[in-house]
């Protein structure tokens, strides 16, 4: 037999093997050729294989949950007369978060985690690993949340469902925990181009949210992903559902000042819609309610919202065109507002309270029981901040004022605020306009706004709380390691105790036949009294009168005290600051548990650093 058909026979052999080792559970025939290519193929081929195979399952997801809502909005809206138009606005949106709340408590079982943070925490808390029911319940829930008229975005949910569907693609395929956190990213960053029709605003959603604190140097499944995305948003979705604006004026440096004062305007409204989200999450968290009846009242104060100020209703990207378009009545013909004299002064009223009431109508929609996102939102906002403060400039009597450029800017900048995500409100609006030469004025604006939020707060409200507990990941690096060790792993469940009241001699005795070089001292009930190390032990054993001598006299009372709950990274401190390198651990009841050792923790941090560097 010939080296070439050994090659065969071999090759052969371990796609036997292979067969038998998946079972008949993994005979689908495209696993096994899949699981076949993993072991035929290089690292680097596999991986650049699977972001196409993730990119396109992801981007027709996102595909599939923008024309399904477009559908169902445009029926309801088309097709559903109602003799006066108030009932429309009454009956929908508190029917969209009803029903949602509905399916997650009959077919989800309550499960609801949803937004970028659920992403987040499954990246630093649960090693990438997301749950495979995530890869279609966030596309049943936002679909009805938004089609009916949710004031939310569809782009958190479809970036959560191509991340479950990455994940569950890296597990099937047993991957590492680097490839699946690499083929996660890649299943967010498809849908956010298919929904977008971004690919580079994707990318760089992946590195600026996802990715934080994770060192990648293979990125190329990312690109392939996203250009897949972005391939089947353009092929199959329709004109009139795609992110897009055609009109826009060429950018003039003379203009400079209009985007400086945006850039603030900006900032200062991406801060109070976080902190309108924060108040209403905790006001809805502290009702007395059931989920249900939460979701009754919220859908309540959604409809009330949407009969007042229609453009509330549903993502609002049909809004924001009209703002490019210059078509102001379509903005406010289907409100009480249709009423009065349409005069500019009478626009500018109309915009300042949407805007107010958007983040209401926000927030109202995720946190009483819908599902969707702030992208959507950011945006919408963003557009009519700039489209507002265009008409005041051209009030107050300036010329020339480039008023679809401030409202194409206004979303960058609104969004960038919101999102903590510069880049990725950048790309999205040059990638959505064709207007790569508004980069300068897109780049003042989304800066001077997240410089804003910055100052207000260094890490996103919206992820605050999980970042301090150390549930996801941040910009420190070290810190990130360390949030990955559990503080239980590294407590001596089988330290030796002795009783305050036994005799000298049996600790003696104790000191002879264990391993240990510190020996918890407690009472009856296990209670810690005191600590003893072989250092305050030693004098007593070669001392004549160690018969007279007692336990309370030679223990210590420990320089401090550990608590399960607390964070590695805190023990560390507290190692730090007490130059100990043993601690004990008690819980609530004062009831000693074990050791824990400093060395013991660092020893972990260097073979995760050592793991996560390969």
């Amino acid at each position: 037999m010939n080296i070439h058909n050994k090659k065969k026979f071999l090759s052969f052999l371990k796609f036997k093997r292979d067969f038998q080792k998946y079972g008949l559970e993994k005979a689908r025939s495209y696993e096994l050729i899949l699981h076949w290519l993993n072991n035929r193929l290089s690292r680097n081929q596999f991986l650049v294989l699977s972001g196409i195979l993730v990119g396109c399952t992801a981007g027709l997801a996102g595909v599939i949950l923008k024309t399904l809502v477009h559908t169902i909005h445009n029926f309801i809206t088309t097709k559903v007369h109602f003799e006066y138009q108030i009932l429309f606005y009454i009956i929908f949106p508190f029917l969209g978060i009803v029903l949602t709340t509905l399916v997650v408590l009959s077919i989800f079982k309550g499960q609801d985690r949803k937004g970028i943070g659920a992403i987040l925490y499954e990246i630093a808390q649960n090693s990438s690993i997301v749950s495979s029911v995530k890869m279609y319940s966030q596309i049943i829930q936002s679909a009805i949340t938004v089609s009916l008229g949710g004031s939310a975005g569809l782009e958190s949910p479809i970036a959560v469902t191509g991340a479950a569907i990455g994940s569950n693609y890296a597990q099937t395929y047993r991957l590492t925990y680097k490839e699946r956190t690499l083929l996660l990213a890649a299943g967010a960053t498809a849908g956010i181009a298919s929904a977008f029709n971004a690919p580079i605003a994707g990318i760089m959603f992946a590195f600026e949210i996802l990715l934080t604190g994770v060192v990648f140097t293979d990125f190329i499944p990312l690109v392939v992903a996203a250009v897949c995305g972005s391939l089947l948003s353009r092929i199959l979705l329709q004109e009139e559902v795609l992110f897009r604006f055609y009109t826009r004026e060429a950018f003039n440096y003379f203009n400079v000042p209009y985007y400086l004062i945006l850039g603030i305007f900006s900032g200062l409204y991406a801060r109070y819609f976080v902190v309108i989200s924060q108040k209403v999450e905790h006001f809805i968290k502290n009702l007395k309610f059931s989920r249900l009846r939460k979701a009754m009242f919220g859908g309540a104060v959604l409809s009330l919202l949407c009969v007042l100020f229609p453009p509330l209703f549903g993502e609002g990207y049909d809004t924001v065109k009209a703002f490019t378009n210059g078509n102001t009545h379509f903005i406010i013909e289907n409100s009480l507002f249709r009423y009065f004299e349409i005069k500019n002064f009478t626009i500018i009223i109309f915009l300042v309270l949407v805007l107010l009431l958007k983040a209401f109508a926000t927030s109202f929609t995720i946190f009483s029981g819908g599902n969707g996102g702030n992208f959507a939102p950011s945006l919408f906002a963003g557009g009519t901040v700039g489209y507002l403060f265009a008409i005041i400039c051209q009030q107050l009597g300036f010329e020339n004022v480039p008023m679809t450029n401030l409202v194409l800017v206004g979303m960058a900048g609104t969004m960038s605020g919101v999102m903590y995500a510069p880049l990725t409100a950048i790309f999205l609006i040059a990638e959505s306009s064709f207007g790569y030469d508004l980069f300068i004025p897109l780049m003042i604006v989304s800066i001077m706004s997240y410089l804003i939020a910055k100052w207000f707060s260094p890490i996103s409200p919206e992820l605050k709380s999980l970042a301090d507990q150390g549930k996801i990941f941040t910009n420190k690096h070290d810190e990130n390691l360390l949030f990955s060790l559990k503080t239980e792993d590294f407590i001596d469940k089988y330290s030796q105790t002795i009783s305050i009241n036994a005799p000298v001699t049996e600790l003696f005795d104790l000191v002879k036949s264990g391993s240990k070089n510190i020996f918890a001292v407690v009472n009856e009930d296990k209670t810690l009294k005191g600590v003893l190390t072989l250092d305050d032990i030693r004098p007593y054993l070669f001392s004549n009168d160690e018969v007279s001598a007692n336990l309370i006299q030679m223990m210590k009372t420990p320089v401090a005290i550990i608590h399960p709950e607390n964070q590695p990274l805190e023990i560390l401190k507290i190692f730090d600051d007490t130059g100990v390198w043993n601690l004990p651990v008690v819980n609530e009841k004062n009831q000693f548990i074990g050791f824990i050792s400093k060395s013991t923790i660092l020893m972990s941090y260097r073979q995760l650093l050592k793991d996560y560097s390969n």
